[in-house]
């Protein structure tokens, strides 16, 4: 785990409440709810690398929750699957048994998205009613819930995209705007979560970072802006299919940048439609990436003075390091689904390790002028 409770003593709260075991129940729900969003990241990545994501041609948000119960309704489905060109293109004579198959991925990537928000919403009504919950948390959360609710429409256009002629997957631009959604809910989530977790404080005062070093925000923070361009980049490389194209590294057809990079015109088409820039812009972003992180530990290791940070720079340090060779050895081996798989989850890994780094080093707001005197006024009565 990227955090220890042990790290986080007691300190002092200004709202109703919010005492030290409640705060640590809200966090651990959101985390909860954070890992579950990871998971349905790696059901995503899955469910594209298989062509699963087109079987379901119908957007049900309440009857979807059941699965064929008939045989009836099982063909009734394989037909309207037989329509789209995906079927006439890549799979046609795969009969019924191969239609279960990418079926049950895309009911399941489906099932769990709606597991989520209920694993959200119940707990959340749950501890507003019972007052165990900071009342100014409530509002952010109704947002994330409502944007939750939102990413799975947007799941929908991304699907409906791959209905078109002569189309056998969906579209990259659909793809990344699901994809970017999904990881700022999760960051939001989690950050939300770390911040519930009670903080090192003094009486009176607002939870302090485990070590304020603005060597490592800094760095941290670009850190954090590098991984998610470098995401993004690699939904334009899944979305194209530049993976399976330029297959050594680090060089790219025996030159460092390819021939052709530059090929489109206006040239911003070639950022995300052009599979040599495509790719090799995801391989620049993945360095810089890299070495930003290692900057960042290096940093954070010759100034941190707690073991709490030295241990969250070391997990960060070691997630990059993964991440790197697992986006390699996909590259090298053409895309095996496993590999594919396990460097999507290691992105969502890295990106968690970053905003743990960033949150252990970020000060927090400082309290109100009212909650101050509150405080005041409370601590005098």
């Amino acid at each position: 785990m990227p955090f220890d409770v042990r790290d986080f003593p007691d300190a002092p709260f200004d709202h109703p409440g919010a005492s030290r075991r409640d705060r640590i129940a809200v966090a651990c729900w959101l985390f909860v709810v954070a890992g579950m969003i990871l998971v349905m990241v790696v059901l995503g990545g899955v469910t594209r690398l298989t062509g699963s994501g087109l079987s379901i041609m119908e957007w049900a948000p309440l009857s979807g929750t059941l699965p064929p119960m008939s045989g009836a309704e099982w063909h009734r489905l394989f037909a309207l699957y037989q329509q789209i060109p995906q079927y006439d293109l890549v799979n046609q004579g795969f009969g019924l048994a191969g239609f279960k198959h990418i079926f049950w991925l895309e009911w399941t990537h489906r099932l769990w998205g709606r597991l989520i928000g209920v694993v959200f919403l119940l707990p959340l009504l749950w501890f507003w009613i019972t007052g165990r919950i900071r009342r100014p948390l409530v509002p952010r959360l109704a947002v994330l819930f409502i944007l939750g609710g939102l990413q799975g429409a947007v799941g929908w256009f991304m699907v409906a995209s791959g209905f078109f002629p002569d189309t056998t997957s969906v579209a990259p631009y659909r793809l990344v705007i699901h994809l970017a959604l999904a990881l700022l809910l999760y960051a939001a989530i989690l950050w939300t979560g770390l911040s519930e977790l009670p903080g090192q404080a003094h009486r009176g005062q607002a939870r302090r970072p485990i070590e304020n070093v603005p060597a490592v925000r800094r760095l941290a923070t670009l850190s954090l802006a590098l991984v998610f361009l470098t995401i993004l980049a690699g939904g334009f490389v899944a979305g194209t299919h530049a993976g399976l194209s330029y297959n050594t590294f680090p060089l790219m057809d025996g030159r460092l940048v390819p021939p052709g990079y530059a090929q489109l015109r206006p040239f911003v088409l070639n950022l995300t439609e052009n599979i040599a820039a495509v790719q090799f812009d995801h391989r620049v972003l993945a360095t810089l990436t890299a070495a930003s992180v290692a900057a960042t530990v290096l940093a954070g290791l010759a100034r941190a003075s707690t073991p709490a940070l030295r241990r969250r720079l070391l997990l960060m340090g070691a997630a990059v390091v993964l991440q790197y060779t697992l986006g390699v050895a996909t590259l090298l081996l053409v895309v095996p689904v496993g590999l594919a798989t396990a460097h999507q989850a290691g992105a969502t890994v890295l990106l968690t390790t970053i905003v743990v780094v960033l949150h252990a080093v970020l000060p927090a707001p400082r309290r109100s002028t009212r909650a101050a005197s509150s405080g005041a006024l409370a601590k005098s009565a």
